[in-house]
């Protein structure tokens, strides 16, 4: 029996090292991919959030259009100044 257990207890030893050694090698494999699944993660995170949030993305919707229409007010009042300025030296 004693001899039963310690051929037991060798291939225990074996089978830990063998263990431990296909862990390394998998994550050696593994650590190219860690940064791009990392990101990966967090896009499917946000994701998520935006689905669960959906009142963020009207607002934020509105926000930019409002934005925009802003810019268009802004650039249609410069070319108006323009536009007057040049008629104004026309008719001079």
């Amino acid at each position: 029996m004693n001899k039963k257990l310690m051929l037991l207890a060798e291939r225990r030893e074996r089978l830990i090292a063998q263990a431990a050694a296909q862990r390394m090698a998998l994550a050696q494999g593994v650590e190219p991919w860690r940064i791009p699944l990392a990101r990966v993660d967090q896009g499917l995170a946000a994701l998520h959030y935006i689905k669960s949030h959906p009142a963020w993305i009207v607002g934020s919707a509105v926000l930019l259009a409002a934005l925009r229409i802003s810019r268009v007010w802004k650039q249609l009042r410069s070319a108006r100044a323009t536009w007057q300025r040049m008629h104004k030296q026309r008719d001079r």
